[in-house]
């Protein structure tokens, strides 16, 4: 299972695309490793990402409200926006074309001219799909 999530900040204050915000959501996906991180794209008040459940068993919930928690424990600049928008990609779907669709999302926002040029966006884990 493959889970496309969307997470934006209180009141979509542009306050994550940065080196330090993109450290700080990169640790602790890391440690909260009960869903695994696929790829991601950072934007300044929303984040896009794929994930898949972990070795341990926790609801999606549970793990969104973690990381939002600990990230505002570090950086005290707002609040993540109270929920997320997620979506369950089917089997049959393509994972490759949700992401091209993600990792395009600076550009169509007139961020940057190629979607390589992004420095907010990667992969911690590869998902075979």
């Amino acid at each position: 299972m493959v889970v496309f999530l969307t997470c934006c900040t209180k009141g979509r204050r542009p306050i994550l695309a940065n080196d330090v915000m993109h450290a700080t959501i990169v640790e602790q996906w890391k440690r909260a490793a009960a869903w695994l991180v696929g790829r991601y794209v950072i934007m300044p008040d929303h984040v896009h990402l794929f994930v898949t459940p972990g070795e341990l068993e926790l609801p999606l919930e549970n793990w969104v409200t973690y990381w939002k928690r600990m990230f505002a424990r570090v950086h005290d600049t707002g609040q993540w926006q109270e929920g997320y928008w997620d979506y369950t990609l089917r089997v049959g779907q393509s994972y490759a074309q949700k992401w091209e669709y993600v990792r395009d999302n600076p550009v169509r926002h007139g961020l940057v001219h190629r979607y390589q040029d992004w420095p907010y966006a990667g992969e911690l884990n590869v998902f075979n799909w």
